[in-house]
């Protein structure tokens, strides 16, 4: 009989959970198994991982094999680099040593690409806010082209009102002579003929 270490789906609809279980090679995803070695959970920040490492070890060295995702939990974890440091016949002194370094440098890993992450967050804020800026640059300067047409509009309209009040005065005051002095002939006559 084959055995696996592969992970076991549980948790509802879109929000998966799973068990690390070690479990026949024939037996379905969710189907019976042998043991419950860990848990996974993908949907938390970071991913949490609980697992029983003497458990994993014991089932490594009786042969099972571990599925591709499960694999790669277990190389995140450091279990494979210990594993492999034992077989190389290191002294528990020096796999400490490795394994502390190992941490190290996962850590400052972690830490980089947090800082990343920080750093790419700040640009695309500092994007959206000089964004912001000039739309608002551009709305301001739109507002004041517009006033500007307004004003220009309104200076036309007065100088056009202004010309055809004087045109009007202008045709108002060459007729009234005339009428003055036809009303005034006219006037004259009439004193005449008296």
């Amino acid at each position: 009989m084959g055995v696996k270490l592969r992970l076991r789906r549980m948790g509802k609809k879109r929000q998966p959970v799973y068990k690390v279980v070690a479990a026949d090679v024939r037996s379905p995803r969710d189907g019976k198994f042998i043991e419950a070695i860990g848990l996974y959970n993908p949907r938390t920040e970071p991913a949490t991982v609980e697992i029983q490492v003497d458990r994993v070890n014991y089932w490594l060295s009786v042969g099972a094999l571990p599925t591709t995702t499960v694999k790669n939990i277990l190389q995140q974890e450091g279990i494979l680099y210990k594993r492999d440091l034992e077989k190389k016949g290191l002294s528990e002194e020096e796999i400490a040593a490795k394994m502390d370094e190992w941490n190290q440098q996962k850590e400052a890993k972690a830490a980089k690409a947090d800082k990343a992450k920080q750093d790419k967050q700040k640009a695309a804020e500092k994007a959206k806010a000089e964004e912001l800026k000039a739309k608002e640059e551009a709305e301001k300067a739109e507002q004041e082209k517009a006033e500007a047409e307004s004003k220009k509009e309104e200076a036309t309209k007065e100088t056009t009102e202004e010309t055809t009040e004087k045109a009007t005065e202008e045709a108002t005051e060459e007729s009234t002579p005339e009428v003055k002095g036809a009303a005034s002939k006219e006037a004259d006559d009439e004193e005449k003929t008296e």
